[in-house]
């Protein structure tokens, strides 16, 4: 059964940190390029930010880039977001999302609400 399931959420004053989790289950983590997704309220989904399979090659959606990291433990399954000076428009459910030539998969996402 696979599963992709985030942590780490929560509320943060304007200029904090957070440090999001997504832990995979199931299937071949090492295998998959994982990407973190934003979803605002009334807005469409948003690419954050990507990771290659072995985790040498990451990309940032040019909003998050020089704030936020990417990185990923293939021994451990896991795959983190490091948000720093985080802004009040940071302010989404975070989904990770786990995908190579063939099949893809989401988490349930984990709120994160940047507010004073």
């Amino acid at each position: 059964q696979v599963q992709l399931v985030e942590s780490g959420g929560g509320l943060v004053q304007p200029g904090g940190s957070l440090r999001l989790s997504c832990v995979a289950s199931g299937f071949t983590f090492s295998r998959y390029t994982m990407r973190w997704y934003r979803q605002a309220p009334g807005k469409e989904r948003e690419l954050v930010g990507n990771i290659s399979s072995g985790g040498g090659i990451t990309n940032y959606a040019d909003s998050v880039k020089g704030r936020f990291t990417i990185s990923r433990d293939n021994a451990k399954n896991t795959m983190y977001l490091q948000m720093n000076s985080l802004k009040p428009e940071d302010t989404a459910v975070y989904y990770c999302h786990a995908h190579n030539a063939r099949l893809y998969y989401w988490g349930q996402g984990t709120q994160v609400t940047v507010s004073a």
